[in-house]
């Protein structure tokens, strides 16, 4: 299966919800969620779009390791390596 890309990653936070001032085209690898306007829920809701569309299960932990996207696009592509 292939990797979550950033491309992909960035169309599951357009259908999460985003605030329209915030510009998912910069750099916002490295910005938190909550800077971009994602709450917990809106994180949680990423997740479990990723867990259907890669056919993965994130631990009830994800939430504290995934801050950011890059972190979320670490830790699913660690899952979807993995297969777990």
């Amino acid at each position: 299966m292939a990797d979550l890309g950033l491309d992909e990653l960035k169309k599951i936070m357009r259908t999460c919800g985003v605030a329209e001032s915030v510009d998912l085209d910069g750099e916002i690898l490295d910005v938190p969620f909550e800077q971009l306007g994602y709450d917990s829920l809106a994180v949680l809701e990423i997740q479990g779009q990723i867990e259907q569309e890669f056919a993965v299960a994130m631990s009830d932990d994800a939430l504290e390791h995934t801050k950011t996207p890059r972190q979320m696009l670490d830790f699913a592509n660690d899952l979807i390596t993995t297969g777990a």
